[in-house]
């Protein structure tokens, strides 16, 4: 597993790290019970802190995505459709949100909103 941080994105590190871990749950790249780097291997890897990992790989625990294991390591839990679905809503809930306040911030309608989604939607 591949995981590229940007110091320049402005997204917090622990959360570029947690993002593209889910990601790459959601994308079936890692499956059930798949370990992960150890927190320290993924700090020396990636040269960030401890500190950093820890709340990355706490936040993907409290999101229900892996599960400690004292003295094993961190292990891919076993997602089930109904959350996966969950978890794109949520996703796609946040970023309308994000697109509603930049689309105000511009002055645009809700039907503005609607007609460029229907204009990406066609050009995919």
């Amino acid at each position: 597993m591949e995981i590229v941080i940007s110091y320049q994105s402005g997204v917090p590190i622990y959360e570029q790290i947690k993002e593209q871990i889910k990601g790459a749950i959601l994308s079936e790249k890692l499956s059930e019970n798949d370990p992960l780097p150890s927190l320290r291997q993924l700090a020396r890897d990636l040269q960030v802190s401890l500190v950093t990992t820890t709340r990355a790989y706490g936040d993907l625990e409290l999101e229900g995505f892996v599960q400690t294991m004292p003295g094993k390591g961190v292990y891919v839990k076993k997602i089930d459709a109904t959350f996966i679905r969950g978890q794109y809503l949520k996703d796609a809930e946040e970023a309308l949100a994000a697109a509603l306040r930049c689309a105000k911030m511009a002055g645009l309608s809700v039907d503005d909103l609607h007609r460029m989604l229907d204009t990406m939607e066609e050009d995919k």
